[in-house]
């Protein structure tokens, strides 16, 4: 890992969660990345009214490493990879909370910021820049 801050926090896979075969259905995985982007923006900039976004989510893919399931002990590891003039990547990882090194899953999103009011992309603040600096790749 590089010198970069991550933004962690951990998941409680629950009941619904998982489907007949046992396994955490592949659509809770995006769920799960939901709550590290929750947690990112609460923590940095005490964010908590979903109104109080000022980007939306343009895209967003998982890489399935390994079968999750019921009881299992998992962390969420947030950070930003690359950055555009209106566009942030962050990267997810899915890893055992015991065991960094059990990887099961990957992914990654686009967040474009965005004007509610005139319904087009908007340049990055600065000050939202100055905050994620410690967390890219």
């Amino acid at each position: 890992m590089g010198a970069y801050k991550m933004i962690t926090t951990d998941i409680t896979v629950r009941f619904r969660d998982v489907d007949s075969m046992g396994h955490v259905n592949n659509a809770v995985f995006f769920t799960y990345f939901e709550e590290g982007r929750k947690e990112f923006i609460g923590s940095l900039f005490n964010v908590v009214e979903p109104g109080d976004y000022s980007f939306i989510l343009a895209s967003i893919s998982c890489d399935f490493l390994r079968p999750l399931k019921l009881g299992d002990s998992i962390t969420l590891q947030l950070w930003v990879g690359d950055i555009g003039e209106k566009r942030f990547n962050l990267k997810y990882r899915l890893v055992d909370t015991g065991d960094e090194s059990i990887v099961y899953a990957k992914g990654q999103s686009v967040q474009v910021f965005f004007n509610y009011e005139k319904n087009k992309t908007v340049t990055i603040p600065k000050d939202f820049m100055a905050k994620i600096s410690k967390y890219i790749e």
